[in-house]
């Protein structure tokens, strides 16, 4: 492995303003990386699921967060970063994961010469698949990552119900009436579940808010919650509005470290949505 660098050097680089593309993902190394770094909540979950033992040095604050990362207690067993590219460095990484909104950070450190991995946020459980194996080649575990793939297809298999016609309208509400779009990882997986979204009907390709007022009038089957934490914002009150009552609407919650990512877990929240579908479903078919 390289020697690190002098600090005075590191400091003279940290002083003007990068821009720029991130770097384009390396080939799979001839040999696996020794220490890599993880600063994205995203690859934070996908390496400590990927990596050899004592491969993973660092994982992101992020992965400690239980309303984010679905992966609390492995995390627990890392040291944390802030993401910043000083910080990082100084880690003596031979390769560095990342997220597309990283920038800054991740053009130091090419600047730097440290190898840099990135992923985009994943929008459909086909892109999560990409990403399983993009880490897996990425830290020379392809084997690792092509097991992973295999034990996840069949899982998938087993809860998919792709949404047809007739399929029941299903409605995402969080905080500020924050509502996942067609193009979502999230409204990904409640279409694969069998349900009909209610912010396609309403024209929503990207996630956005939606006016309560909206919500109540376009009278969802299903409406999926976050789970709330104690100290909770104003912005979640209207997850718990009166209005919401009164809807016929089943309500379901759904972590958001379920599905803020592209990893295994995503299909825990197919799996509790193939159970809302099917109680809907037999409440349906009551006399």
């Amino acid at each position: 492995m390289r020697a690190p660098r002098p600090l005075a050097l590191l400091a003279a680089l940290l002083v003007p303003a990068l821009a720029g593309a991130a770097p384009a993902a390396p080939p799979p190394p001839a040999t696996p990386p020794a220490r890599v770094v993880s600063m994205n909540l995203c690859t934070d979950q996908l390496a400590m699921l990927l990596a050899a033992p004592g491969q993973l040095v660092s994982v992101s604050h992020l992965a400690r967060d239980p309303q984010m990362s679905a992966m609390v207690a492995e995390a627990a067993a890392y040291p944390t970063n802030r993401g910043r590219a000083e910080e990082v460095y100084l880690m003596r990484p031979d390769l560095v994961l990342a997220g597309t909104y990283d920038g800054p950070p991740v053009a130091m450190l090419a600047r730097l010469g440290v190898p840099v991995v990135t992923l985009a946020p994943p929008t459909s459980l086909a892109e999560t698949r990409a990403a399983i194996r993009t880490i897996g080649q990425a830290l020379g575990r392809a084997p690792a990552a092509e097991a992973m793939l295999a034990q996840f297809d069949a899982r998938l298999a087993r809860l998919a119900h792709p949404a047809g016609e007739g399929a029941p309208l299903a409605a995402t509400w969080g905080p500020n009436g924050y509502s996942a779009g067609a193009e979502s990882l999230a409204g990904d997986v409640l279409k694969t579940a069998g349900f009909a979204l209610m912010s396609e009907r309403l024209g929503m390709a990207g996630s956005g808010t939606v006016p309560l007022e909206t919500l109540v009038l376009a009278d969802p089957a299903l409406i999926v919650t976050g789970r709330r934490f104690p100290g909770a914002s104003r912005a979640e009150e209207t997850l718990i509005h009166p209005a919401l009552t009164h809807l016929h609407a089943r309500p379901i919650e759904i972590p958001d470290a379920d599905w803020a990512c592209g990893i295994p877990q995503v299909l825990d929240a197919l799996a509790t949505l193939a159970e809302a579908r099917a109680a809907l479903a037999a409440t349906a078919a009551q006399p």
